[in-house]
């Protein structure tokens, strides 16, 4: 494949990418959408004129956001509506309750590091829980709404944090190996871009393409679970972004025509990313990191699939 670029780069902002698209018309949700790049994603898609749906847990936040969005765009269609990852029923009830074309899907909420294990009620690890197999659930509910305007686009968040891990199949909920926040973290991320190229190869047909992105180094309330020690290390990084900034790679993949009918790719600094061996060095944490082979591995796409499907059906019977 012929790695897709674009005029933009690290410092592009998403309101610059945005700049003369018009969404009117258009329907997006964005999960996460009341804190850190979630807020500045349906800010510009806003801004662009798309009815944007902010999907969260804590609906004060969401409704505040929200108002500060129609506000600072002139567009009254910002909506909230509850969403809660972890919990199935939240998942289902809101995409019951989605009855109108779905263009845009943005995944973006998520956790990271939670220093401890934790498991939500049905023994899963409660990152991968999170990132995944919610966000998973939720698409899958989606699909006909995506299907109906005859082309959507899905952005998953991945991260750098892909580097530390693949999905380990035989011990997803570390019941056999010792936790380690970062590798849970790593396979969550490691998860949604797979999650990119499987939902692509099966829906591309429905007019349906998805795209995983790296956002880059921003400081928002994603880090809460880090040290300050970890948080100060982060801050002198070379390439930290404002939130506008870690926006405009969301953006790119959801709006960008070079990435029209693409997906299964895998974008970092707003262009899509190099792709480095599985047992290469990692590069910086957020300067050119690349995307490990795991995490465009089509078998490895299909397995995690038709895991999820299994976790869930379990999950739905207890």
């Amino acid at each position: 494949m012929t790695r897709i670029t674009t005029k933009f780069n690290a410092t592009t902002t998403a309101d610059e990418v945005i700049a003369g698209v018009d969404l009117s018309g258009k329907h997006a949700i964005v999960t996460g959408g009341a804190s850190g790049i979630g807020v500045e994603t349906a800010r510009s898609l806003a801004r662009a004129g798309a009815e944007v749906t902010i999907a969260v847990r804590n609906l004060d936040a969401g409704v505040e956001v929200a108002r500060d969005i129609m506000d600072s765009t002139g567009n009254p269609a910002v909506y909230v509506a509850a969403l809660d990852l972890l919990d199935l029923g939240s998942v289902n009830a809101f995409a019951v309750s989605w009855t109108v074309p779905l263009d845009l899907l943005i995944n973006n909420a998520g956790v990271m590091a939670i220093p401890e294990l934790r498991r939500t009620s049905n023994g899963w690890e409660e990152q991968f829980a999170t990132n995944h197999l919610g966000h998973f659930a939720l698409t899958l509910g989606l699909h006909d709404a995506l299907a109906s305007p005859g082309k959507a686009r899905i952005v998953s968040l991945s991260s750098s944090g892909h580097l530390a891990s693949p999905v380990v199949f035989d011990d997803i909920n570390f019941e056999r190996r010792a936790y380690d926040p970062w590798a849970a973290y790593g396979q969550s991320k490691t998860a949604n871009a797979l999650f990119a190229v499987e939902s692509t190869r099966r829906w591309s047909g429905d007019g349906i393409f998805a795209n995983s992105v790296m956002p880059g180094g921003i400081e928002t309330n994603l880090g809460r679970h880090a040290s300050q020690e970890q948080i100060e290390q982060w801050k002198a990084l070379p390439g930290m972004k404002t939130t506008q900034q870690g926006a405009s790679t969301t953006l790119v993949a959801a709006v960008a025509p070079e990435f029209e009918g693409i997906g299964g790719r895998y974008l970092e600094d707003a262009n899509e990313a190099q792709i480095i061996a599985n047992d290469a060095k990692p590069g910086a944490l957020t300067v050119g990191a690349g995307v490990r082979e795991w995490a465009l591995d089509p078998a490895a796409a299909e397995q995690l699939w038709e895991v999820s499907l299994a976790m869930l059906a379990d999950a739905r019977t207890h």
